[in-house]
């Protein structure tokens, strides 16, 4: 029977990678990347071969697999395994990049930092201190060659080939051999004696000198270089000058060393040595620590490493979210890491947590959620957002808290092109219909009209028909000025989802009872709106073949190119979802654009341009009417900036509202208050391209607040610029009149199919009426309770007696 001995080479769990070595240290070790075979994880693999004569280095190599399997320390090349055979020896690490190819790599991308430096310095000196200091051991090999950097830029001290023991038991130090080493040895050792060494740490500051300067200034050609600081930064150069002084007794313990470039004004005293000392003891800091440190950290990531944030942060900002109580602070620099990852690593580290945080009932955690979903909202697949996202977010719509509300309204911007049928047609109209009905904020019942006019294209052909109508019909009723405006701009943005009998039947005495609406805004863009359905209607009544291009969107199935003027008419862009609170709150707007910076849009093929309005010169290729030759005299700067604008409101308030909650009723009353109330403002005249900008809208969004008798001295909202003609020195005729609805109208459907409108509203008032009418009734058998009482009671009362109960 034949027996075959086991190859352990073969046997070993670890590979080589065939791509070429990486290169190593001088001398016998020869680095190759290599592989977990289990797992296939890169590491590093330091292998020597035993040759005969060369017994010698051999017991050096030897010595160095000793070392690096018993010593453990952050800043020493940590070991993972390793093989001895009597062919070779093989020693596993982490993956990790000999720092002189690191440092070209990086000087070559031209990403090396002085920051990045000064910490690197720190972990080796650091790992000098810990063998020092506390396990009496001389490195003997402090070089370039000794030191390695992993991949998240950390500094590794390895090389331990020469170390002996500093307290003289095992020997003196080994003899190299090698003259590329040697030329870093103290001139003290010259002799051969080491008489002169008079600290047992001075000829590893010594080598620690030559390492700096090999740092800043490539390569060390001699020992008299050393004489010439070089590129060394100043505030490092006094320090070292102490490592590389002829007198050993000068050269500071690797402890002081430290301590010194670390006081106010040194090379080793700024931001990121700071954070990552903070990081490497997070787990023993207190709650009130960590919570500042994450506050304070997205204000440093731009100035840090990518590999050190995508390493070393984001691990810390995972274990701070899962394992510790950082909360919503860790949201923002979270999120800020998670620009340097790619898709793949994003979907692995990011996602998980953030479908986690959506089932928080940490109101400050949901709030900052909804206000970043656009950083994360590309990497969110449909299953995702239908099964684990969206259940969460609809409860934002029935918080008691109007901020939570408001930013789930938004948030449906960007959820809504991955929403499936079922909660994009059936369960987010449901919660629409209540918003926009019952809510009792006037801005949150306006954000849910312009949100709906910006999905529309999204929603299917029967839940447009059955939905669209009525949801800006019921607009249009609203006590809130604003809203009648989002309704009347919402049949504007979604003009293509018509047919030209609703248009003329449903959508047209609508807008033409607001042409007597108090609100002088509200009347300008009624009439804007009548103007360009008026010039559809006309445009298929003379060229009936032009009818199948006019309703070729109406029964077309969902699809987010179908609303081109949704999209981009008043700013209905999905990229504006993080500030569509402020843009119509703000107390100065900007005047509209001039003729030469309004966007021409064309008119659908086939249509001629809308009927001419006296005093406003239209063109044949448009929808929108140019400007009036004086307002090319106003400001022309005044783009759209939707994107580029502060996002104030409620957003801004967010965290401190959470923890006043009845704050809430006296602030947004007030902001409405001080804005309606300017009597030197002048409205300016533009049509229908001012709903192209941000004037048409940026007076609506306003922080919620309950509906209140307006202070005395209060202008009307007609009086400031909504995208109007210029007020002139008369009375408004219009503004003592509501607004009238003719008995013999024609009935319009006031429904969202299945979700009864003006059930909800009829329902509102008999709940309303059964409330005071019970009222009235308890009230009345408590009064008759009191007369049977005093009827039953016997006898009269003595003066100055007390009547018992």
């Amino acid at each position: 029977m034949w027996f075959f001995a086991r190859d352990p080479v073969r046997d070993f769990p670890f590979e080589l990678s065939p791509e070429l070595p990486e290169g190593g240290p001088p001398g016998p070790w020869v680095l190759h990347r290599g592989r977990k075979k289990a797992t296939g994880s890169p590491v590093s693999i330091f292998v020597y071969d035993v040759k005969p004569g060369v017994e010698e280095q051999t017991q050096v190599a030897k010595a160095a697999f000793k070392r690096l399997k018993t010593l453990r320390h952050p800043n020493i090349l940590a070991y993972i395994d390793g093989l001895e055979t009597d062919r070779c020896l093989h020693i596993v690490t982490e993956a990790v990049t000999p720092l002189g190819a690191y440092l070209k790599a990086r000087a070559e991308a031209g990403d090396l930092r002085e920051l990045e430096l000064s910490w690197g310095l720190h972990q080796i000196v650091k790992a000098l201190s810990f063998l020092v200091n506390d396990c009496s051991l001389i490195h003997n090999n402090v070089c370039m060659a000794a030191v390695f950097v992993d991949r998240a830029g950390e500094w590794k001290l390895g090389g331990l080939d020469y170390m002996y023991s500093a307290q003289g038991n095992g020997g003196g130090p080994p003899r190299k051999g090698i003259p590329e080493l040697e030329q870093y040895d103290p001139p003290e050792l010259a002799d051969g004696s080491g008489r002169a060494v008079r600290e047992k740490w001075s000829a590893d500051m010594w080598r620690l000198g030559c390492l700096i300067w090999e740092v800043f200034n490539g390569p060390l050609p001699r020992a008299a270089a050393l004489r010439n600081p070089g590129k060394i930064p100043k505030s490092l150069v006094p320090h070292y000058c102490e490592l590389v002084g002829a007198n050993p007794k000068v050269r500071p313990n690797p402890a002081r060393f430290l301590q010194n470039c670390r006081a106010p004004g040194g090379f080793m005293n700024n931001r990121f040595v700071e954070t990552n000392l903070f990081l490497e003891e997070i787990q023993i800091k207190e709650p009130a620590e960590k919570q500042k440190f994450f506050q304070e950290l997205s204000k440093s990531l731009d100035s840090f490493p990518e590999d050190f944030c995508r390493h070393k942060v984001l691990p810390q900002l995972l274990t701070a979210f899962e394992f510790g109580s950082a909360g919503a602070v860790v949201l923002t620099p979270l999120f800020k890491v998670g620009k340097f990852l790619g898709a793949a690593e994003y979907q692995r580290k990011i996602i998980p947590v953030v479908v986690k945080m959506f089932s928080s009932t940490d109101r400050a955690m949901r709030i900052r959620l909804l206000q970043q979903m656009e950083q994360f909202i590309q990497y969110l697949d449909e299953p995702t957002v239908n099964t684990q996202i969206f259940p969460h977010v609809v409860h934002g719509f029935l918080d008691t808290n109007p901020a939570i509300r408001e930013q789930t309204v938004k948030s449906m911007l960007l959820l809504a092109p991955k929403l499936n049928e079922t909660n994009l047609n059936v369960e987010l109209m449901k919660h629409f219909a209540r918003l926009q009905a019952k809510d009792e904020q006037g801005p949150i019942r306006c954000n849910t009209t312009v949100c709906l006019g910006k999905i529309g294209s999204y929603l299917s052909a029967g839940t447009r028909h059955r939905v669209l109508t009525s949801a800006f019909s019921r607009a249009t009723k609203d006590p809130f000025a604003p809203s009648r405006v989002a309704g009347v701009l919402g049949f504007a943005a979604t003009h293509n989802l018509y047919s030209m009998t609703d248009c003329a039947h449903k959508i047209l005495p609508v807008l033409c009872s607001l042409t007597v609406d108090p609100e002088r805004s509200v009347r300008d863009q009624a009439f804007k709106a009548i103007r360009s359905f008026l010039s559809k209607l006309e445009s298929v009544s003379e060229d009936p073949t032009q009818l199948a291009e006019a309703e070729k969107d109406v029964h077309a199935a969902s699809s987010p190119g179908m609303g081109g003027a949704a999209a981009s008419w008043a700013g209905w862009a999905v990229t504006g979802v993080s500030s569509l609170t402020s843009k119509l709150i703000r107390a100065h707007p900007t005047a509209a654009p001039a003729e030469t910076n309004v966007p021409q849009r064309p008119v659908p093929e086939g249509l001629p341009a809308p009927a001419p309005v006296p005093a406003t010169p239209t063109t044949s290729d448009h929808w929108e009417t140019q400007e009036e030759s004086k307002d090319t005299e106003e400001d022309s700067t005044a783009a759209d900036r939707w994107d580029d604008e502060d996002w104030g409101s409620l957003e801004q308030e967010a965290e401190s509202v959470l923890a006043q909650q009845d704050n809430w009723s006296t602030g947004g009353q007030a902001s409405w208050a001080g804005q309606t109330s300017n009597p030197g403002h002048k409205s300016q005249e533009s049509d229908w391209s001012s709903w192209e900008a941000e004037d048409a809208w940026e007076q609506g969004w306003q922080e919620p607040s309950p509906p209140e008798p307006p202070p005395e001295g209060t202008r009307l909202a007609s009086e400031y610029n909504w995208g109007g003609p210029e007020p002139s020195d008369k009375g408004d005729p219009f503004a003592a009149l509501s607004v009238r609805r003719e008995a013999g109208a024609q009935p319009r459907r006031d429904s969202w199919g299945d979700d009864n409108w003006e059930g909800l509203e009829a329902e509102s008032r008999q709940a309303k009426a059964e409330l005071a009418r019970k009222k009235r009734e308890e009230r009345r058998r408590e009064m008759e309770a009191k007369r049977a009482e005093k009827k039953t009671a016997k006898g009269p009362m003595k003066l100055g007696t007390r009547k018992l109960d």
